[in-house]
């Protein structure tokens, strides 16, 4: 019989870079809905306690628990940010149809400036400095929302049989984390915490600075208060930095037209009520489920918009903060090595 050409130990370093091979070409053919299967991470995360309940405490058979979750995640999240961009888009349409009156805004603020500070120029130079910026971020965002539906699709899809079959799921991803059970526990524990707080929390947040923002439009007598508070509420996931975005050049665009004691009156609502309600909302948050730093959600959003689109409001902040429990995971692993290793060590 003929000796093999390939010891064992080659035989695996063979397998193993077929398969980081044949890995690396599938992750490059899945890019573009890389969000479909971080989506999937989040719904199952969000929705993984419910989805038990149904079976274990109710006896629901798996596929009804795995549909009613669906169609209930449908009408929680996927509709709402449906109606959302439908309100953007007729809003874009109807500027584009009017643009006087943006010129009249602009030409406004600008008289302002010049009257006020001496820089009448001011809006014109930071449009300047900001467009190509804001261009190449908006294209980004308008091709995640064309390939929206795909990733959507694909993300049910997946989630449907990952509800029907969570235990051979978390069992498998047990089996293969590079950790020992009491550190997986660890690290499911983190995931879900981190999740809840990004995902329900900062809606709660959102929703509830919004309202605020509208309310304040409102009453000091700025146009379209709804759609204003609608646009605070997305840009609220930027922490401290979103609401200001609203209200401060609402606040201007007042004191242009003469309305003082209103843009007074708005730029104190918005600093003393809409900032603070973040400030608050987040303590009581991070304290009852899990705690995202500021600066993690910030950096999060300025990487996920690129990737995913208008989602990447969410997206990013969490692929960062999961990024952030895995090296934490890491240290801790590798600290009890070396534990271990001090240990046979003195042992021998």
């Amino acid at each position: 019989m003929n000796n093999p050409v390939f010891s064992q130990k080659e035989r695996n370093i063979i397998i193993l870079l077929i398969v980081l091979t044949l890995g690396g070409i599938l992750l490059y053919a899945t890019r573009g809905i890389f969000g479909a299967f971080l989506g999937t991470l989040v719904m199952y995360t969000l929705f993984r306690t419910l989805n038990i309940f149904f079976i274990e405490k109710w006896r629901w058979p798996k596929p009804l628990s795995a549909v009613v979750i669906i169609i209930l995640s449908i009408f929680i999240i996927v509709l709402p940010f449906v109606g959302i961009g439908s309100m953007l888009v007729r809003k874009a349409i109807e500027l584009q149809e009017n643009p006087v009156w943006i010129k009249q805004v602009i030409d406004a603020i600008n008289k302002f400036a010049g009257d006020t500070l001496g820089k009448p120029d001011l809006l014109k130079e930071q449009l300047q400095s900001s467009a190509a910026y804001f261009g190449t971020l908006l294209t980004a965002v308008l091709g995640g929302a064309a390939n929206v539906f795909i990733e959507v699709t694909v993300m049910y899809f997946i989630l449907y049989f990952l509800f029907v079959n969570y235990q051979g799921f978390e069992n498998g991803i047990l089996y293969y984390l590079p950790f020992d059970e009491e550190q997986a526990v660890v690290f499911g524990t983190e995931l879900k915490n981190i999740t809840y707080s990004n995902i329900v929390g900062q809606t709660i947040i959102a929703i509830v600075q919004g309202g605020c923002l509208a309310i304040g439009f409102w009453i000091f007598g700025v146009n379209d208060a709804l759609f204003w508070g609608v646009i605070c509420a997305i840009l609220s996931f930027i922490p401290l930095l979103g609401p200001p975005l609203i209200f401060v050049p609402a606040t201007l665009i007042l004191l242009s037209q003469g309305q003082t004691w209103q843009g007074i009156g708005l730029l104190i609502w918005g600093f003393g009520l809409v900032i603070n309600i973040d400030n608050v909302l987040r303590f009581i948050i991070n304290k009852k489920i899990g705690n995202i730093h500021p600066l993690i959600t910030v950096i999060g959003v300025i990487i996920g918009l690129p990737l995913f689109g208008l989602i990447g409001l969410v997206y990013g902040p969490l692929l960062l903060a999961y990024f952030l429990i895995a090296v934490k995971i890491y240290k801790a692993n590798k600290r009890l090595s070396l534990k271990r290793e001090e240990l046979e060590k003195r042992k021998e």
